[in-house]
């Protein structure tokens, strides 16, 4: 019986809020902006949100922060719908913050009513300029004392495309010379000529993020609106806007950014990535993107798995990426089929064995799953096992094959090797070896007991296949804090590709669902590439975590 994991941050403060009737039932929302892939980041986000209003009732919506109309395109909403009903959620409604353009010009000219915005015609330099440090208070625009009418009337004709980019403003009128430097009067609007992915040429004008999320979050009636670390300066403008507006008092509340070492999280890095060609696309299988995730193989309950385990925090850490990979592991071994594949072949020939004899060998499609059953695997005369898997002078304790050794191959008979043929460069070409007929698994006579087990495909019988092996993308374990340029730290071999690799019949029908286990080679599933002509497989993760192991060796 597992022990029950002790609440976090965030449910103590739901379950107090529903304990003292603040609210009847809660509302979260995962808000991306769609400029971008989510990525595991998000995948941790994603959890929280849906995680707390399913364990304590309400719902979550997904609502697309669309507020910058230049970095936002369509097929980024599509991706990110795709992403989170691959995790495993489904929200209640969903939602765009442009939606609600109108509402928020509506809110924006009630505070220049109030006296509490104005129309700026400093440009972006002199606001920043005018901003102070933390340590200087900032200096008053010369347009912040311009009368209601004035602000409402430019307000106006800002919306009405009267205006260049870049312009003109709308700002909040709070205080220059706040220690917080977010609430020296931020700017709630800018002037942009640009067309949106949703509401076309209909606006010129657009809200800033700061003004956009406070405001939607409270449109929508959201109860624990949910943020990352770095928000925490933005909430006492998210509080301020709330209560000059007189609307719905949403909450924000912050928790730690997931990072995650040998990885990269920015998006804007991300992108650099893919536009200049260091990986094949956002969902490359080396990208820390969910929808690479989900192509390298993972399933979306090893990450469900993963983000619990790690937990919620509020303080800044970095996760190893092998905690992730055990979660994958953990999961894959007890669903992947079994499977036999050779990467790197080395004929046997058994000599003893009738030449155009075949028969079947069964065995099973998953040891830890009885439920799945037995599977029939064809054995010939003529066979493949991995290169790898001899040694001609082999050291004490080699239980691999040696010659005139004996080892076991996988669910079917033990061999000896008796001959060892090289060709005119003096590369092994073919070992002649013979088999027990005795010695067949299930039905073992012999008595002879043997320490190896190979996987092994029958020659006649294989069939061909591409397979990638990927490995982490950067070789330190925190790019991001590395001197230069990130992408000078990119793992060399982080994709090797096995051009032509045997492997047993059944892997003709593999289906893109299914994962595989291809024995004592690593986790794999079927890649998007494959196509009637070319069988491509990805490896999702190895068996073991070799990586500590190799880095120790290359140091």
């Amino acid at each position: 019986m597992s022990e029950e994991r002790s609440l976090n941050f965030l449910e103590e403060i739901v379950e107090e809020d529903l304990k003292n009737g603040r609210y009847k039932q809660i509302v979260t929302r995962f808000p991306p902006e769609p400029n971008g892939y989510l990525h595991i980041g998000h995948a941790k986000s994603i959890c929280l949100n849906f995680g707390l209003t399913k364990k304590y009732g309400g719902y979550t919506n997904l609502r697309f922060d669309d507020t910058n109309p230049t970095t936002e395109e369509t097929e980024y909403v599509d991706s990110i719908k795709e992403d989170v009903h691959w995790l495993g959620f489904q929200w209640k409604n969903e939602l765009y913050a442009s939606d609600y353009f109108g509402i928020l010009y509506e809110y924006a000219v009630k505070l220049i009513k109030n006296d509490l915005a104005y129309v700026d015609d400093s440009s972006s330099e002199e606001i920043a300029a005018m901003k102070g440090t933390p340590t200087e208070p900032g200096k008053d625009s010369p347009f912040r004392d311009r009368s209601q009418d004035e602000n409402r009337v430019l307000f106006e004709k800002m919306k009405n495309g009267e205006f260049t980019d870049g312009s003109r403003t709308l700002r909040a009128r709070i205080d220059m010379k706040h220690p917080n430097m977010l609430m020296r009067d931020p700017v709630l609007y800018r002037i942009k000529h640009a067309h949106h992915h949703r509401t076309g040429d209909q606006w010129c004008i657009y809200p800033m993020y700061d003004f956009a999320h406070g405001q939607s979050d409270s449109i929508e009636n959201v109860t624990h609106s949910i943020c990352t670390l770095e928000f925490i300066p933005h909430r006492e403008l998210y509080d301020w806007l709330i209560e000059k507006l007189e609307i719905f008092p949403s909450r924000q509340y912050e928790f730690a950014r997931l990072n995650l070492s040998y990885t990269i999280m920015s998006k804007r890095r991300l992108l650099e990535l893919v536009n200049q060609k260091f990986v094949a696309g956002w969902d490359d299988p080396r990208m820390p993107t969910i929808s690479a995730f989900r192509r390298r193989g993972y399933t979306p309950e090893s990450i469900r798995e993963f983000c619990d385990k790690i937990g919620v925090a509020k303080r800044e850490n970095l996760i190893e990426v092998g905690l992730l990979e055990f979660c994958v592991r953990e999961h894959l071994n007890k669903i992947a089929l079994r499977r036999m594949v050779v990467f790197d072949p080395v004929k046997i020939v058994l000599t003893n064995y009738p030449e155009g004899k075949k028969e079947s060998v069964q065995t099973d499609e998953n040891p830890e799953d009885e439920s799945a059953g037995l599977r029939d695997i064809p054995f010939s005369r003529e066979l493949y096992i991995d290169r790898e898997d001899f040694m001609e002078n082999p050291p004490k304790k080699y239980f691999r094959l040696a010659p005139g050794q004996m080892v076991r191959l996988k669910s079917a008979y033990i061999i000896k090797c008796d001959e060892v043929i090289k060709d005119e460069q003096g590369n092994i070409s073919q070992l002649r070896c013979s088999y027990i007929p005795e010695s067949r698994s299930g039905a073992d006579t012999s008595g002879i007991n043997v320490k190896g087990t190979l996987h092994w495909v029958s020659i006649p019988d294989a069939i061909t296949a591409e397979v990638r092996l990927y490995d982490r993308l950067f070789k330190v374990e925190n790019p991001a804090a590395e001197e230069g340029d990130f992408k000078e730290y990119i793992n060399p071999v982080s994709l090797q590709v096995v051009k032509q690799a045997y492997a047993e019949p059944s892997l003709m029908q593999a289906k893109f669902d299914d994962r595989y286990q291809f024995i004592r080679k690593g986790y794999f599933c079927l890649d998007k590439d494959t196509s009637p002509s070319r069988i491509v497989f990805n490896r999702t993760v190895t068996l073991k975590d070799a990586w500590i192991k190799e880095q120790k060796k290359s140091s």
